[in-house]
């Protein structure tokens, strides 16, 4: 039974060494697994017009992040135009990205503006980007060419 354990045990280990070696990069808001949108389906968002949970079992990669899908058809609308449905700042909470930092994005406080998915931390967060939606996206995506590549803990410490 012991010999049972310890290989269990080698086993969970490698898959958690593994799964942490293929999570995402700095540049997308993920678990430590690599799961973009804590699940959800980035298409669904624009085809039901709501947050959906994908399925463990139809997934694709993108940008070293794994995307769950709710249908086989979401997941090759996907595939053929990742950019189009990934949302913006990598899922990094677009307030945030304008004030020039790394916040997590909550996948179920979200707005799409000029066919672009962009979520925010909290509801309240979201009420004050929306005072300036074309303000904020204007300052966000100037921030993000210099904080992509930065972890959210380097941008806090400067």
């Amino acid at each position: 039974m012991n010999a049972f354990k310890s290989l269990i045990g080698g086993i969970a280990l490698s898959a958690a060494l593994v799964t942490s070696a293929l999570a995402a990069g700095v540049d997308v808001n993920a678990t430590t697994t690599g799961l973009a949108l804590r699940g959800y389906d980035p298409v669904a968002y624009h085809t039901v017009g709501e947050p959906t949970p994908g399925d463990f079992q139809i997934t694709a990669t993108y940008n070293d992040a794994t995307y769950r899908f709710a249908s086989e058809e979401n997941k090759a609308t996907f595939e053929a135009n990742p950019e189009a449905y990934a949302p913006a700042y990598g899922g990094y909470c677009a307030f945030g990205t304008a004030m020039g930092f790394k916040f997590d994005g909550d996948p179920e406080i979200w707005k799409i503006v000029d066919n672009k998915l962009y979520l925010n931390l909290s509801a309240g967060v979201q009420e004050r980007w929306e005072g300036d939606v074309p303000g904020f996206i204007e300052k966000a995506s100037a921030n993000w060419v210099d904080i992509a590549d930065k972890t959210p803990e380097e941008l806090q410490a400067q």
